[in-house]
């Protein structure tokens, strides 16, 4: 029977990794394979790894707010406590190996782990690593990333190409489009342009979506799908109210990605490590629009891995309110530029990501075997 620990956690970007590796294990193993989490508490993944079946241990680490909060004083308490809480999980469960999926809910692990002689291996999603990752990849056996040159942050002879493991299959093959076009009520000979801004849904994709709705004369000239998110949802239904608008289909979530790319011919969105994935697998023409508000400006140096390429355009985030919508339907209407975005981002695409990660942790297991 193989141990296998996993952990990572406080945004989707770090989970959903983590469960497409378990899957691929589980996969592989079946039976013969014990899996266990470890997050942090009170964060998502105390909820959404449970969901789909999988046991997880909270521990009490919580991040460094980067502006001045009080509770900066209580974090050395809490990972010193999550640091302890760790060796007894990771003793505990007899783990043969720790695998961390970046956050700060995976070094208490994976520091633990590297303490007690038990092998850890890390996967980096993002084209410029996390602080925890740099830590604590100076003693990991194996380090799996998505991006090329690495080596600025990890030891070169530890760095193993796989890409970012995702959950659902995505390919440029998809659906059939015409299928995806009925299912949101299109036709067929006009352009539709995907507007994605995750679960929550994003103010700068929003308020660009509303600039544009304001200089049309209700029917846009392209077709659009556009996700508002959570959050936003009740305002953009009562501004679409105010200003009826044909040719858009909104909603809070979209349910069936599958039909959202396969229909669409241009994507606007954020730049997260797994949405970029997820692009370059469906060949999609894209239009980053960088988060600003995330650490190290990590989006905007995924989006660019692209475009250096000339795999992808980016508008950044304080022009996109005037330039995006503009941007995407003259990108719609140009054939030319469309096939080579996505010949060139279709290159890109890693289809076998969980399953690379799974031959490593093989890899590893054996190693430890024979040592």
């Amino acid at each position: 029977m193989k141990r296998i620990i996993l952990s990572g956690g406080g945004t989707g970007g770090h989970i959903y990794p983590a469960v497409a590796v378990a899957e691929a294990l589980k996969r592989k193993w079946g039976d013969d394979v014990e899996l266990l989490f470890v997050g942090a508490e009170g964060k998502m993944e105390m909820e959404k790894v449970p969901a789909l079946g999988y046991n997880i241990k909270g521990l009490p680490v919580a991040g460094l707010q980067r502006r001045f909060a009080l509770s900066n004083f209580a974090l050395p308490f809490k990972v010193l406590s999550s640091v302890r809480r760790a060796k007894g999980i990771i003793r505990d469960f007899d783990a043969d190996i720790v695998v961390g999926f970046g956050g700060y809910a995976s070094a208490p692990v994976l520091w633990a782990a590297q303490r007690i002689g038990v092998p850890t291996l890390i996967q980096e999603q993002n084209s410029y690593a996390g602080l925890t990752n740099k830590l604590l990849a100076k003693r990991a056996k194996r380090i799996c990333v998505a991006y090329d040159n690495m080596e600025r942050f990890f030891p070169k002879e530890r760095i193993v190409m796989t890409g970012n493991p995702l959950r659902g299959r995505f390919s440029a093959e998809g659906v059939d489009r015409g299928e995806a076009l009925s299912y949101y009520g299109f036709r067929g000979d006009m352009p539709v342009i995907l507007v994605v801004g995750g679960s929550l849904g994003t103010r700068t994709l929003n308020e660009m979506m509303k600039a544009w709705i304001l200089t049309l004369e209700g029917e846009a000239p392209v077709q659009v799908i556009w996700q508002t998110g959570k959050f936003y949802e009740r305002e953009m239904q009562h501004f679409l109210a105010e200003h009826p608008t044909k040719n858009i289909w909104q909603g809070a979530f979209i349910d069936r990605m599958d039909y959202a790319y396969a229909a669409a011919d241009v994507v606007l969105s954020r730049s997260g490590a797994c949405t970029v994935s997820e692009l370059c697998l469906v060949a999609k023409p894209t239009i980053f629009v960088p988060s600003p508000n995330v650490a190290e400006d990590h989006q905007t140096k995924n989006a660019m891995a692209l475009v250096d390429r000339g795999a992808a355009e980016i508008v950044r985030d304080s022009e996109a309110v005037e330039r995006g919508m503009r941007d995407a339907v003259a990108l719609a209407t140009d054939g030319e530029r469309l096939e080579r975005l996505r010949r060139n981002i279709g290159r890109l695409a890693i289809d076998d990501s969980a399953e690379r990660v799974v031959r490593e942790i093989e890899r590893l297991l054996q190693d430890n075997n024979r040592e």
